[in-house]
């Protein structure tokens, strides 16, 4: 009888210190996750920065005055005299 005793105490034990290690690692685990989620709450936060200056830069660039001066002055276009226009009918 003690040795089935003996039996049952080591399988609690083993059963305790597998629960232990199991508790161990997914706390670690956990740790690991919610480090990598704040690296990428922080990733997604310079991502918006970074979003917003280029919509604000694209805003600057599609203004009529600068697309009208960027033609005028790297293209060398010009607006037409009166003369020059024709007008097309279908």
């Amino acid at each position: 009888m003690k040795a089935f005793g003996a039996a049952c105490l080591s399988i609690l034990l083993l059963a305790v210190i597998a629960s232990a290690i199991g508790v161990v690692w997914t706390r670690h685990e956990s740790r690991v996750l919610f480090v990598e989620l704040s690296r990428l709450q922080s990733q997604k936060d310079d991502l918006g920065v970074e979003y917003g200056r280029l919509e604000l830069e694209q805003a600057t660039y599609a203004e009529p005055s600068r697309i009208d001066a960027d033609a005028r002055g790297k293209l060398g276009m010009f607006t037409p005299k009166p003369q020059d226009i024709q007008l097309v009918r279908r």
